[in-house]
């Protein structure tokens, strides 16, 4: 287990969190790729524009890791609505000390499925 992919993996959801966006991008590659349910774009300048209209802050719960790719389980608020919540997970790959991808999947069972990780990469459960 790397706890400095972890800990950037970490950094980056308290960085989006805190709407932070230049430590958000200081953690991110520079053509770093982002995935979700409604498409996928490549960059930085993809990356700001994504963080500053999402409208969403994605809490951490459960973390699966393996060989520099983590599947991070996230309670996720809309800022327009904080009393609703639903539960997503989304898959990181970290290479020195930066995100250099992220794919967002509807469930933890598909995020898993995708990077070939299962309940024995489990790291945290919180």
């Amino acid at each position: 287990m790397s706890t400095s992919e972890i800990a950037t993996v970490l950094a980056w959801h308290d960085a989006l969190n805190a709407g932070d966006i230049d430590t958000l991008l200081s953690l991110s590659s520079d053509d770093i790729e982002l995935g979700g349910p409604t498409g996928a774009s490549q960059g930085l300048p993809a990356l700001r524009e994504w963080a500053s209209t999402a409208g969403i802050t994605l809490t951490p719960r459960r973390m699966y890791y393996y060989n520099g790719v983590l599947v991070v389980e996230q309670e996720a608020r809309s800022t327009t609505d904080p009393a609703e919540s639903r539960i997503v997970a989304s898959a990181f790959r970290v290479v020195n000390d930066q995100v250099i991808s992220t794919f967002r999947h509807e469930t933890l069972e598909l995020a898993l499925s995708s990077t070939d990780l299962t309940e024995k990469d489990l790291v945290s459960d919180s």
